[in-house]
């Protein structure tokens, strides 16, 4: 049934697109544009605009090209721009490094064209045209309700009009930008999840946010929220500044190099455990482990952990 909505949707897009491209004649209406020219007459204004700074305009009227555009809305643009600090979409565009937008624009590329059916029949993960780390990145797929993409930073994106038809492929417009794996730094990976919201408050009340957005490379266990709320409350700045640099560690350690059962010292001076299990846990100062409930959330100067508890080192 959800499958037989999304396509609903799509050919609803594709009825509104060929009305706005235009007809050729009484009956017959004109083959659709390119993304470039589709995705303009979409209001598309704030992709496009990232398109022309990345160089990436050639692409998107290449018409020997048959591609898969998940294509953010404005506001979703405008979405990021806010919590990354920028006033807006346009100064976001503006202050970004061309090589960082093309990275995030190519991370929402599949390299083939794909219709909602072909989307659904491709998986739960696909590769994108992003490449990270010597292989294409991939986003992750759910089809259970409508269509949503789960990104590098651990969010999700839904597709909210599909099958938009151009001549070189297809576009699926989407709620949310999608942020890939090694472009943003750990404190912008942080921003940009509602989830760790209370501890980019934490680093910024420490005046952490500096060294963190640095070169590193780091490795950074981060609380959810739910964890924080947990977590003893009214610290000195000082306590504060000792608590969060306990979970980091000075040098990048992906989940595949943690060394179990051995003691492990952080950014603090003072050493943590990380027992193997599923999942694996942390122990800290207290009798209560933190589970480690996802991994491997790769920024441009570093990794983070997602941990469920706040770690307690000897204040």
């Amino acid at each position: 049934m959800q499958i037989r909505k999304f396509l609903k949707l799509g050919l609803a897009a594709i009825a509104m697109v060929t009305t706005l491209v235009g007809c050729g004649g009484d009956d017959e209406p004109m083959p659709p544009a390119t993304l470039a020219v589709v995705a303009q007459s979409n209001g598309f204004n704030a992709l496009l605009a990232a398109a022309t700074k990345a160089g990436l305009g050639p692409t998107l009227t290449d018409t020997n090209a048959q591609l898969t555009v998940f294509a953010p809305t404005d506001q979703a643009f405008t979405d990021l721009a806010k919590k990354l600090g920028f006033a807006d979409a346009t100064a976001m565009v503006t202050a970004l490094p061309a090589s960082a937008l093309q990275s995030i624009l190519t991370y929402h590329v599949l390299p083939m064209k794909k219709v909602a059916t072909d989307l659904a029949a491709g998986g739960a993960t696909q590769a994108t045209a992003y490449s990270f780390a010597g292989a294409p990145a991939k986003l992750s797929f759910d089809f259970s309700s409508g269509v949503k993409i789960t990104d590098a930073a651990l969010t999700s994106a839904t597709v909210v009009s599909a099958n938009v038809a151009a001549s070189n492929g297809v576009i699926h417009a989407i709620d949310k930008v999608l942020i890939p794996p090694g472009v943003l730094n750990i404190v912008q990976m942080a921003q940009v999840n509602s989830q760790f919201s209370s501890l980019v408050s934490a680093v910024v009340s420490a005046n952490l946010q500096g060294t963190l957005s640095g070169a590193g490379p780091f490795t950074v266990f981060a609380p959810t929220n739910t964890a924080f709320a947990a977590a003893p409350q009214n610290l000195t700045v000082p306590q504060l500044t000792t608590v969060l640099t306990y979970h980091v560690l000075g040098s990048e350690v992906l989940s595949t190099q943690i060394p179990f059962g051995t003691p492990v010292a952080t950014v603090a001076g003072q050493n943590i455990t990380i027992n193997a299990g599923t999942p694996p846990t942390i122990t800290d100062t207290t009798a209560v482990a933190a589970k480690i409930v996802a991994v491997d959330v790769r920024a441009s100067n570093g990794v983070i952990h997602v941990i469920d508890k706040v770690l307690i080192p000897a204040l």
